[in-house]
């Protein structure tokens, strides 16, 4: 199976830098008026603690999503192997429910959640863990793909756990992928499931494995899993999820040196590779987050550090004639010189075409923000719509954030808190916020 090949176009960089500073930064606005609510804060018990991931909707307005910690204890030196939650209106406030606690290592279960969960076209909960499976993993419990649906009876406790299915369980190697990261699993049309592991898929990058795609498709019953691609050097680490065009082509990002953006596109019965943008020559670096696309068929991202301010940049790239522009469209400052500062997430787009994201460690306090940039006159207007404290309201975010149908705005925060003196740096479990107009 190849490793990524070099970009199929040449994408001149002559200038680069002066067409960079001249175009770039955006016009900044100060916080608007914003409700910023805390929905939940993690205790690090039952309920989980230290949310990677963002959050997923469903139909009737309640959310879902994974906590790398918590729930049970008693195989994840004593953090918790992870949690799946439902979070739903309870009249004026919210109702946090586990629906599945990871059983973690040695039991072959997965453990350690940091993806969001995904509904699949069968209306079942979808994702992956980054450890537990089998310990005959060449590197030792390398993560699982899973299902959980409901009871198939009503339940008559207050808490009633959904049923997991292991699609599949990493093994690692030169033939099978290891540790997903915090990339979502997407569907295709005919319901096969995308994903990625950061390593995994043989050669050797870093002194580590480079990194696969994995495609798990329905058979005959079960789930079989295939390694669609597996990366080299240059461009390896994908830590983020894929993207599907309307070709049913997969888009995602690597986080190496300072990463780049890849197509796999459909190419009979198999995938061929191709390079989009290499950063590798650019002023930015650590692509953690995924693309996102326009009505247009450009493409939306983030870089977590480096660019003109050298805390990390939003960037569109546009098509146009077999080749692909890099424009950046905001450049973050990197004031607290934290590692990564800028965003890590996949950035959410609105009907109106306005970009919603994150900062980790950005923001007045350096806790990472809630940021939004707004298409205005040819150019992109920046507004932070929270800057968090690391105090009751949360800090240092990581996942995507989404939008309800009303435009407010909801995530996590992987600290802060009420549970001060717990979880990570004693700084708190993390929350779940909602942010309104």
């Amino acid at each position: 199976m190849p490793s990524l090949l070099a970009p199929r176009q040449t994408i001149s960089r002559a200038g680069l830098c002066a067409a960079i500073l001249a175009t770039a930064f955006a016009l900044a606005l100060p916080a608007q008026a914003q409700t910023f609510t805390v929905l939940h804060n993690f205790t690090g018990g039952a309920d989980g603690a230290t949310p990677y991931a963002g959050l997923t909707i469903d139909r009737a307005g309640n959310f879902y999503g994974t906590a790398e910690f918590g729930g049970y204890m008693g195989q994840c030196c004593g953090t918790g192997c992870g949690t799946v939650f439902k979070l739903s209106r309870a009249g004026s406030g919210w109702t946090i429910t586990p629906i599945y606690a990871f059983q973690g290592f040695y039991t072959g279960d997965g453990a350690e959640p940091i993806a969001r969960v995904t509904f699949g076209p069968d209306g079942a909960l979808y994702g992956a863990t980054s450890q537990g499976g089998s310990q005959e993993c060449s590197y030792s419990d390398c993560g699982i793909v899973f299902r959980l649906t409901p009871q198939a009876t009503a339940c008559k406790t207050a808490l009633c756990p959904w049923t997991e299915t292991i699609l599949h369980t990493f093994l690692g190697g030169q033939s099978d992928g290891a540790f997903p990261g915090t990339g979502d699993v997407v569907f295709d049309s005919t319901g096969n499931l995308y994903g990625t592991t950061g390593e995994g898929g043989g050669g050797m990058c870093d002194d580590y494995t480079c990194g696969t795609v994995y495609e798990v498709s329905p058979s005959r019953g079960g789930w079989t899993e295939s390694l669609i691609f597996h990366f080299g050097s240059p461009s390896f680490f994908p830590n983020a999820g894929l993207t599907l065009d309307g070709s049913g082509n997969l888009y995602g990002t690597t986080t190496n040196i300072n990463g780049a953006v890849y197509e796999l596109e459909k190419n009979g019965g198999g995938w061929r590779p191709e390079s989009v943008f290499d950063f590798t020559n650019s002023p930015e670096f650590g692509l953690y987050g995924g693309v996102t696309f326009d009505s247009s068929g450009n493409l939306y991202g983030t870089t977590a550090g480096g660019g003109p301010g050298d805390g990390g940049t939003v960037f569109e790239l546009t098509p146009s004639g077999g080749s692909w522009t890099m424009t950046i469209l905001y450049s973050f400052t990197g004031t607290w010189h934290n590692t990564p500062p800028g965003p890590t997430s996949t950035l959410t787009m609105d009907a109106s075409g306005a970009l919603y994201g994150d900062t980790h460690t950005e923001g007045a306090y350096g806790y990472g923000n809630i940021f939004k940039l707004t298409p205005s006159q040819g150019g992109w207007t920046y507004t932070s719509l929270h800057d968090f404290t690391g105090g009751s309201d949360g800090g240092f975010p990581w996942g995507q954030v989404i939008l309800d149908a009303n435009g407010n705005i909801y995530g996590t925060t992987t600290a802060g808190g009420s549970t001060v003196g717990s979880c990570y740096q004693n700084l708190g479990c993390g929350v779940v916020f909602e942010i309104t107009p």
